[in-house]
């Protein structure tokens, strides 16, 4: 495991796959993580993978408050096969004063129940699945993407013949398709926030972000 950026410390409330994936990569990355499930045999299966692995009810006041949860920083609740203790634990957390609370949906009648209780991240993680597979299926020449709104995404993509050789100023992306290029990657190496004058190559990717029209326009000169 190696040291984390910062000093943040995580909950995780729910282990099943999508909360236990969630833990295991905060702890990769070297974070503190508080895993908590209701079913005695998932805490005794992962009591020596993460750093605290506690059996609580986490739609009681009580056992989130024994807990410590006000001591941790964010707060994800992951309990995904059971839409009302997702909602009571989230509207407990909520008015113990959670810091930052992200909560699973499994559907949009949870989104809206969820944004209603005020969370701070809502996650449907099925729905983003599907649709960075479906994305990825239909436009080949897409390594990945993001969806961040209905008309907006980030992408990642191949240089268009086009902009090969040519800097970012003079391809002007953001002009002809209202798009910025936020990275590109060349290799090993990430360049975050490239200048105007950093010149595009035959073998880069670039990861751009903007309109889902500005991106398929972009993508049909591949």
């Amino acid at each position: 495991m190696k040291k984390a950026k910062d000093s943040r410390q995580f909950v995780v409330i729910g282990l099943g796959q999508f909360g236990l994936n969630m833990a295991r990569g905060l702890h990769r990355m070297g974070y503190e993580v508080l895993a908590v499930d209701t079913r005695i045999e998932r805490v005794q299966e992962y009591s020596n993978e993460f750093t605290h692995v506690v059996q609580a009810d986490a739609t009681d006041e009580n056992a989130l408050r024994e807990l410590g949860i006000l001591n941790f920083d964010v707060v994800v609740v992951a309990i995904g096969d059971n839409m009302e203790a997702n909602l009571l634990t989230t509207m407990q957390l909520k008015d113990l004063g959670a810091p930052y609370i992200v909560a699973m949906a499994r559907d949009p009648l949870q989104v809206r129940l969820l944004k209603k209780i005020g969370v701070d991240r809502i996650v449907s993680p099925d729905a983003d699945m599907a649709n960075r597979v479906a994305y990825n299926l239909a436009t080949t020449n897409i390594m990945d993407y993001i969806e961040l709104s209905e008309d907006f995404s980030i992408v990642e993509l191949a240089v268009p013949p086009e902009l090969q050789d040519k800097t970012l100023a003079e391809s002007d992306v953001r002009v002809r398709y209202g798009l910025n290029v936020v990275a590109i990657k060349r290799g090993e190496q990430l360049l975050v926030s490239p200048s105007a004058s950093e010149k595009l190559q035959a073998s880069d990717t670039i990861v751009v972000v903007g309109s889902n029209d500005g991106i398929s326009r972009l993508e049909e000169n591949l």
